[in-house]
């Protein structure tokens, strides 16, 4: 699915971004580190390539979440935004809850899911995969 610019941000406003071209690999990560750093039981992503993201007002601050890892956050309210992997070098995934509008993409998988948590019931007929998908 290709978008002249996907808009989105942070909580309190503080950081801006657009996305622009092609959002791929639609999913909900279940990962033990995916939750931890959003407070949630999951985090729908979607990624687009690495020049297509930009940020249009505010900083994005940064943290290395393990060595291949880092993640985008706002340094004012917490918010998650972005991840990168150090092997992925052209890609940066993008929180699909900090979109203005959220329901313009949907997941197509979950991953991740032998970390879920017990008390999330998937029930959604979509694929579901132990780690990445195949």
């Amino acid at each position: 699915m290709t978008h002249e610019g996907l808009t989105g941000g942070c909580l309190c406003g503080s950081v801006r971004y657009r996305a622009r071209g092609e959002a791929r690999d639609l999913c909900f990560c279940h990962c033990a580190s995916c939750r931890r750093a959003s407070g949630g039981a999951m985090v729908p992503w979607a990624t687009f390539d690495a020049d297509a993201f930009t940020v249009e007002h505010g900083h994005l601050a940064t943290f290395a979440s393990s060595p291949p890892v880092t993640r985008g956050f706002c340094a004012t309210c917490g918010t998650t935004l972005t991840y990168a992997h150090s092997s992925l070098p052209g890609e940066i995934d993008v929180t699909i809850a900090s979109l203005d509008d959220p329901a313009v993409l949907t997941p197509a998988c979950h991953i991740w899911v032998r970390d879920k948590l017990p008390s999330v019931v998937l029930g959604d007929g979509l694929p579901a995969h132990d780690t990445v998908r195949k």
